[in-house]
C-alpha cells in the first residue's frame, strides 16, 4: 500500500501538497504533514504511537465513563449545569470528523422547565489511551460553557488539560493509524 505525497501545480506556479490519507489532520501546515507521511512511508506509526502511549484506560463501562466525567467537571467547572447521562456511542461516527457530542436540551415537564445535558464518546475510544478519552471529555465538557470553538473555549480545554493541544494531534494520528493499518491496542 503506497502511502505518498501528491503534489499539485496551482495557478501561481507553486505547489501544493495533497494528502487524503491523512484527512484527520487537515489544517496542519505542509511541513507537519510532510513529517507525518515520513513516518507513515517509514512504517513507524504504530511505533511511535505505541511509546508515547504504551497503554488505554480502564474506562470501559458507561457508568464508568460517567464517573470519571462528572470527577474532571467537579475538580475543573464547579457550578455548571449537572451532567444527565454520559456514555459510550457506537453511532458516532468518526470518519464525519465527531469523537463526542454534547446535548443540551431543555424540556418542559408540568410546569417545570427540566434541563438535560448529556455527552456520548464514540465508542472507538473505549480501546485508547487515557489521554485521547480525557481530551474528547474535556472538549465536550467545555461546550457546556463555549458553545462555539473560540478563544475561550480553547483556553478552558487548556486549563482542564494543558497537554489538550498535544493530545489532539496525537489523537489525530491514532486515527489515522487505525484508518490506514488497523488498531494498535
Amino acid at each position: 500500500m503506497s502511502h505518498r505525497v501528491a503534489i499539485i501545480l496551482n495557478t501561481n506556479n507553486s505547489y501544493l501538497f495533497a494528502m487524503p490519507q491523512l484527512k484527520y489532520l487537515n489544517g496542519y501546515s505542509n511541513e507537519t504533514l510532510h513529517q507525518v507521511q515520513q513516518v507513515i512511508d517509514e512504517g513507524r506509526l504504530a511505533e511511535l504511537l505505541l511509546k508515547r502511549y504504551p497503554k488505554t484506560h480502564d474506562v470501559r463501562t458507561d457508568n464508568a465513563l460517567y464517573q470519571y466525567t462528572q470527577e474532571l467537571k467537579s475538580a475543573y467547572m464547579g457550578k455548571t449545569q449537572p451532567l444527565s447521562k454520559v456514555g459510550y456511542d457506537s453511532k458516532i461516527k468518526v470518519i464525519q470528523h465527531a469523537l463526542g457530542q454534547h446535548h443540551y436540551i431543555s424540556r418542559v415537564q408540568g410546569g417545570k422547565l427540566k434541563t438535560v445535558n448529556e455527552i456520548k464518546i464514540a465508542s472507538v475510544f473505549r480501546n485508547a489511551p487515557e489521554a485521547f478519552l480525557k481530551m474528547i471529555v474535556v472538549h465536550e465538557l467545555a461546550h457546556f460553557k463555549e458553545k462555539e470553538h473560540n478563544k475561550a473555549f480553547y483556553q478552558l480545554c487548556r486549563h482542564m488539560e494543558p497537554n489538550y493541544h498535544q493530545y489532539e494531534f496525537d489523537l489525530r494520528l491514532y486515527l489515522t493509524q487505525i484508518e490506514l493499518f488497523g488498531g494498535i491496542y
